[in-house]
């Protein structure tokens, strides 16, 4: 049988003596867009942080490409391969567009702080490979046109791709998304859907905590639903829209995906 890329067996987190998960079991195989779901305070953002280092499960296991990760740092967790982004805007807004990604491919590089400073042919090489990368990846996410200008000067929707872009700089096998669409109109949510489409063709798993349902419904391989700390539905998004417990977890009632929801 084929290893799950993420694999997370009843993870509980507490807060501050209150517990924010509490039977967290879940997996995300390798290829999949898969989103994590649940109203508000059910757990998602917490869950996002026990898996990336962010904060230590009470009891449970976290196992990515089959390696337990638990008590390892988000640096090197990351560095296995496993990113995350944040609900918040993570860009540099005094730097340009492109400084923001040829800094995010540098912490990819190999060459250090001391080759850069003595320019060796090695770090000239390396520079020059990850300023054409940068241009690549502006392009990629549609920013190309924007190099030049400030990150902060961008429209919000610009921001969001620019944050996703600078997350996936690393090359992840797997890519966290937290709400990555929050604050978008329609056709940004498009743009963002598109983009994760994009990285999901090029080898990158994506596990995303958003609440836009219709954008989940269509994008997503599955669904995994939190509530109240555990999990009480995953599937495919035809059986999560139509599943009793989700939808009275949800809405008391009516359908998910036509409107959007809070998460």
């Amino acid at each position: 049988m084929t290893v799950p890329l993420l694999q997370v067996e009843h993870v509980m987190v507490q807060i501050g003596g209150l517990v924010a998960v509490s039977d967290l079991s879940f997996m995300v195989n390798e290829g999949e867009v898969v989103s994590l779901i649940g109203p508000n305070g059910a757990g998602k953002t917490t869950a996002f942080n026990a898996i990336t280092g962010y904060m230590r499960p009470r009891r449970g296991a976290v196992r990515f490409a089959g390696r337990d990760i638990i008590g390892l740092s988000p640096e090197r967790i990351a560095a296995l391969g496993l990113v995350r982004s944040f609900q918040r805007t993570s860009i540099f807004g005094a730097c340009t567009v492109f400084d923001n990604a040829l800094t995010a491919l540098h912490l990819r590089g190999r060459s250090g702080l001391l080759g850069a400073f003595l320019a060796l042919p090695g770090t000239r090489r390396e520079e020059a490979l990850l300023r054409g990368e940068a241009m690549a990846m502006l392009d990629f996410v549609g920013l190309a046109a924007r190099a030049g200008l400030r990150a902060d000067s961008l429209a919000y929707g610009e921001q969001r791709r620019l944050g996703i872009a600078l997350a996936a700089a690393a090359t992840p096998r797997l890519l966290l998304l937290d709400e990555p669409a929050a604050g978008l109109n329609p056709s940004e949510t498009a743009e963002c859907m598109a983009l994760i489409r994009q990285l999901r063709d090029r080898g990158t798993t994506v596990l995303l905590v958003e609440h836009d349902m219709a954008m989940v419904m269509r994008i997503s391989d599955r669904v995994v639903v939190l509530n109240q700390g555990r999990i009480i539905a995953d599937g495919p998004p035809e059986t999560i829209r139509q599943d009793p417990e989700v939808i009275r977890a949800y809405l008391g009632g009516a359908p998910l995906g036509g409107h959007h929801a809070a998460a």
